[in-house]
């Protein structure tokens, strides 16, 4: 059986930024430590954390929104689960990240929500926090 992951984040940083978190290949490897490979068209393949994640690019509208066919190397063959990120600006200037990810095999739900945190939640902030100044 398959659930839906819900997560409402908000970042100082800029919607742009924020993107380039999820959409950048060298940005996401400088972010997590571990190779990255991300296409920047719609059908293009991506790969992250060293291979342990990859997919399908379903969706890209810059600064705004990915949507992902997205598995990791633990679901059983042929599973895809479905990553909505939706990005929106917030009255300060920042941004407010809406994850959506449905079709997640039940079983690794607390797991998955757990990376989405650590992984690039909690270090999009600090990366931010520490280069402030930095575009």
């Amino acid at each position: 059986m398959c659930k839906t992951i819900k997560q409402k984040v908000t970042f100082k940083a800029s919607p742009a930024m924020v993107y380039q978190f999820l959409a950048d290949s060298k940005r996401v490897a400088a972010l997590t430590g571990e190779s990255a490979m991300i296409s920047k068209r719609i059908g293009g393949t991506f790969s992250v954390l060293s291979g342990k994640i990859s997919g399908i690019i379903v969706d890209l509208e810059p600064s705004k929104r990915i949507v992902q066919a997205w598995r990791r190397d633990d679901f059983s063959e042929g599973i895809f689960s479905m990553a909505t990120f939706t990005l929106k600006e917030t009255h300060l200037g920042g941004t407010e990240l809406v994850l959506t990810h449905r079709g997640v095999p039940k079983d690794l739900i607390p797991d998955i929500e757990e990376g989405w945190r650590q992984n690039f939640w909690e270090k999009i902030r600090k990366y931010h926090k520490v280069n402030a100044y930095e575009n």
